[in-house]
C-alpha cells in the first residue's frame, strides 16, 4: 500500500481570486524572457498580467504591438515596443535590434486584424482577406525572428473556436483538438498553423496552439468583446427606464455556450509553454463552466438594477435569417437558421440610445463620450446572443496533460464588468466581493 502511494502522480494546484485549480510551477523556471505580441488586445494584455504575477520566473516581458496597452500600467518587468507586423520582416527585425531584443525563451502570439466584413454579411464574412492579412502578421514576425537569430524554446499561437466552424452552423459536439479542419470557406487559422509548424520544424523550436471560445476580459479596445456592449445595453436601458430584453429565441437562450476567460487562458498558455510534455500540442481553452444566457441574464439585470425579459414564444416576432450555405461544419444534418427578435446593432445606433449614453458618459466622466463603430462593437455581441449553435470545446486533452484551471464564467463576466467600471468605460454597478459572494448569490 505504501509503495503504491509512493508511485502516485500527485500535483499541487492553487487558487487566485475566482480562478481555481491553477498549476504551481517549480523553481527550475527562473529568469525567463517572454515576447507577447498584440499586447494591447484583450488576450495580450491579460497574458502580460498573468506573467507579471511571477517576476522571478519572467524577468523580462517584451510587449509588442502597434499601439501601447491602454488603461493599465505596465508591470515593472514589462517593456512596451511599438512595431507594425504588416511591415516587411526587415523593418520588424530592425525594430527588434534597435531595442536590444536578441533573445526570447517563449513567444506568445496574439496579433490579429479584423478586416471589414462583406456589406450586409456577418463579422467574419470576408474570409479571404482575413486569411491574407492575418497570415502576413505571423509570417512577417517569424521571419523577422529568424533574421535577428532569435530561437525561442516555444512559440505559442492563439487561434479560436472558429477552428471548428462554429460560426458557420452546427459543429461537432464536443469539439476536440484532433477534429478535421472545416473547409466550407477559407479560415486563416489553418494557414497560420501550417506556417507555424514549418517555421518551428526548420528552426528546431517547439510550438503550441491554443483555441479559446468567446474571450472575456476588460480592455479599452472594445471590439471582439462580449461584455462591454452588453454592459452598455444594460446601463442605457436603466437610464431610459426600460428592461433588458433578450434578442434571441428560446434555443439561443438555453444553448450551452463555452466561455473563455482571458485570464484563465493566460494561465493555461503559461502552463503550456513551461510543460515539456505539452510541446508541439494544440489545446482547447475554456472556463470549464456551464454557461447559458438564461442563467446569466437575471444576474446581469440584478447588477445593473434593471428588470429583464427573456425570449418570447411567438415565432412571428422573430426575423428569420438564412445562413449562406446548406452544408454544416459537422458534415451532416440540417443547417440552422438565425432568429432575431431585434438587432442590438441597430439598437445602439438609435438617436435616443445615443443621447442616453452621452448623458451617462457626462454624468460618470466615462472615456467613451459617444457610442461609435456599432457594427463592429455590437456586431460581436449580437452574434453571441442569437447563436443557437452549441459552442462546446472539450477540455479533456488539457486535463490529461495536467491543466486543471477553472473559473465560473458568470463570476468572470461580473468581474469583467467591474473592471470596465474601474477603466471608466461604464457607469458604476453593484460591487461584488468575490471572496464572499459569487454570481449565484445574486439570484
Amino acid at each position: 500500500m505504501a509503495q503504491a502511494m509512493a508511485t502516485m502522480n500527485q500535483q499541487v494546484v492553487q487558487s487566485h481570486g475566482i480562478y481555481h485549480g491553477l498549476p504551481v510551477h517549480g523553481d527550475e523556471h527562473k529568469g525567463l524572457t517572454a515576447i507577447v505580441t498584440g499586447a494591447n488586445g484583450i488576450s495580450g494584455q491579460h497574458m502580460v498580467q498573468v506573467l507579471a504575477q511571477s517576476p522571478s520566473r519572467w524577468s523580462k516581458i517584451y510587449c509588442l504591438s502597434r499601439r501601447p496597452p491602454a488603461g493599465t500600467q505596465l508591470p515593472v518587468n514589462a517593456r512596451y515596443i511599438s512595431v507594425d507586423f504588416l511591415s516587411k520582416p526587415e523593418a520588424i527585425a530592425a525594430v527588434l535590434r534597435e531595442h536590444g531584443i536578441t533573445h526570447a525563451d517563449h513567444v506568445f502570439f496574439f496579433s490579429y486584424i479584423q478586416v471589414a466584413p462583406v456589406p450586409g454579411r456577418g463579422l467574419w464574412s470576408n474570409a479571404e482577406q482575413m486569411c491574407i492579412k492575418n497570415m502576413e502578421l505571423l509570417s512577417n514576425f517569424l521571419t523577422a525572428l529568424t533574421q535577428v537569430a532569435i530561437v525561442p524554446r516555444r512559440v505559442l499561437l492563439q487561434t479560436g473556436a472558429k477552428q471548428y466552424g462554429v460560426h458557420l452552423g452546427p459543429a461537432k459536439v464536443p469539439a476536440e483538438e484532433t477534429d478535421p479542419r472545416v473547409l466550407l470557406e477559407p479560415n486563416f487559422y489553418y494557414p497560420q498553423e501550417d506556417y507555424l509548424f514549418r517555421w518551428c520544424a526548420a528552426a528546431g523550436v517547439g510550438w503550441n496552439v491554443v483555441r479559446p471560445s468567446y474571450i472575456l476580459g476588460a480592455v479599452q479596445d472594445a471590439a471582439m468583446n462580449l461584455i462591454f456592449p452588453l454592459a452598455v445595453y444594460a446601463a442605457v436601458s436603466k437610464k431610459m427606464g426600460l428592461k433588458i430584453e433578450f434578442p434571441g429565441d428560446m434555443e439561443a437562450w438555453e444553448t450551452l455556450q463555452d466561455q473563455s476567460s482571458a485570464t484563465l487562458n493566460g494561465y493555461l498558455e503559461e502552463w503550456a509553454v513551461l510543460t515539456e510534455d505539452a510541446k508541439d500540442q494544440a489545446f482547447n481553452a475554456t472556463d470549464g463552466s456551464h454557461f447559458t444566457w438564461s442563467q446569466f441574464w437575471p444576474r446581469l439585470a440584478k447588477v445593473f438594477g434593471v428588470e429583464w425579459e427573456g425570449p418570447v414564444l411567438d415565432p412571428k416576432q422573430y426575423k428569420v435569417i438564412k445562413r449562406p450555405r446548406e452544408e454544416t461544419p459537422r458534415g451532416y444534418g440540417p443547417q440552422t437558421d438565425i432568429r432575431r427578435r431585434f438587432s442590438i446593432v441597430e439598437w445602439a445606433k438609435r438617436p435616443d440610445v445615443q443621447k442616453a449614453w452621452e448623458e451617462l458618459a457626462r454624468e460618470h466622466d466615462l472615456l467613451n463620450k459617444e457610442l461609435t463603430d456599432a457594427d463592429r462593437v455590437f456586431g460581436f455581441l449580437q452574434g453571441a446572443l442569437e447563436n443557437a449553435v452549441h459552442v462546446n470545446l472539450s477540455m479533456d486533452k488539457a486535463r490529461r496533460f495536467g491543466f486543471f484551471g477553472t473559473v465560473s464564467s458568470s463570476d468572470c463576466m461580473l468581474e469583467v464588468i467591474q473592471n470596465f467600471v474601474n477603466l471608466k468605460m461604464i457607469p458604476s454597478v453593484q460591487v461584488l466581493d468575490f471572496a464572499a459572494k459569487s454570481a449565484y448569490s445574486l439570484l
